[in-house]
C-alpha cells in the first residue's frame, strides 16, 4: 500500500469519526493491506489529531484474550493511543451522539510514574514503572460497519478505542494480585460480566511489558503520568442510552460509568 493510499484510509476512519457512519472494513476494500500499513493508518490519524491540539494521555492493548485472538486467528495483541478528549468523570454523564457502535468492559488501569522505554522491558521494569492501579470502564468503539473487524481493521481504527473512565480509589501495585484480582461487571443493577486479571495474557503485567516492548520497536515511549489499559477480563457489552454501568475488581474497588438518556 503507498502514501496516497494509506492517507485515504485514515481520512475515511477519519470522516467516520465525524460523521457517526461506519465504514466498509478496510480489509475488504484494500486487498493489499499489511500490518505495517494498519498501524501507519492508526498514525497518520494520531498525528492530524494531535496536531489540532489533541494530547496522547496513555495506550490501550487489545485482543488479549484467547478467545478474542482465535476468533481474529491471531497471536498477540494490537494497541492504540487514548487521547485527552477520550476520559470521562465517574457517574457524570457521558454523551453517546460521540460514539458510533459502542461496548463497554472492565479492566485494570495503569498509571505510571516512569517512562518506560522498550524493547528490552523486563517485568520487574514494567512493575517497578507503575504508580499505582485504578479499575477502569472501556468504552470501545468501531468505525467499521457492524463490528465486521480483521486485525488489520482494528489496528488502523486505533484498536478500536471510543473512551475510559477511571476508578478514584488508587491502589498500590504490591498490595494486590492482578492475576487473582476477579472482577464483576453491572448494566443497571444485573450481572453482565465476570472474569479475573488472569484472563489479560496470564495476567496484566504481561500486557504492559508487550506494549512496552511493541510500542518501544516503532520508537515510542510510555510516559510517566500515562494511563495504560492493558486489556478486558470480559467480554464487551453493548450500551444504550440511560445505561449505568459498574466495575467492582476484588482489592481495587468500583468504577461506575453513566450514559445520558438523550
Amino acid at each position: 500500500m503507498d502514501a496516497l493510499t494509506r492517507a485515504e484510509a485514515a481520512r475515511k476512519l477519519l470522516d467516520a469519526y465525524e460523521s457517526g457512519k461506519p465504514i466498509a472494513p478496510l480489509t475488504t476494500t484494500y486487498d493489499d493491506l499489511s500490518l505495517e500499513d494498519a498501524y501507519a493508518i492508526q498514525l497518520l490519524q494520531i498525528h492530524e489529531l494531535t496536531s489540532a491540539g489533541r494530547v496522547v494521555k496513555g495506550h490501550k492493548v487489545g485482543l488479549t484474550s484467547a478467545a478474542m485472538q482465535r476468533l481474529l486467528g491471531v497471536n498477540e495483541p494490537d494497541y492504540g493511543h487514548l487521547l485527552d478528549d477520550f476520559f470521562y468523570l465517574e457517574h457524570a454523564p457521558i454523551p453517546l451522539n460521540r460514539f458510533v457502535q459502542p461496548r463497554i468492559e472492565p479492566e485494570v488501569a495503569f498509571v505510571l510514574k516512569r517512562p518506560l522505554r522498550g524493547p528490552g522491558v523486563t517485568v520487574h521494569e514494567a512493575i517497578a514503572a507503575v504508580d499505582f492501579v485504578l479499575p477502569a470502564l472501556e468504552i470501545v468503539d468501531s468505525r467499521i460497519e457492524d463490528w465486521r473487524i480483521g486485525l488489520f481493521d482494528t489496528i488502523a481504527d486505533n484498536a478500536s478505542s471510543g473512551a475510559v473512565v477511571l476508578g478514584s480509589n488508587p491502589t498500590p501495585l504490591d498490595t494486590v494480585d492482578l492475576r487473582l484480582a476477579g472482577a464483576v461487571m453491572t448494566r443497571n443493577g444485573s450481572v453482565v460480566g465476570t472474569g479475573a486479571g488472569g484472563a489479560v495474557l496470564g495476567s496484566p503485567i504481561t500486557s504492559l511489558v508487550w506494549l512496552a516492548n511493541t510500542v518501544g520497536a516503532r520508537g515510542v515511549t510510555l510516559d510517566a503520568g500515562h494511563v495504560i489499559l492493558p486489556g478486558s477480563v470480559c467480554a464487551m457489552v453493548p450500551i444504550v442510552a440511560g445505561d449505568t454501568f459498574a466495575a467492582t475488581f476484588a482489592g481495587l474497588g468500583t468504577v461506575t460509568a453513566r450514559f445520558a438518556r438523550s
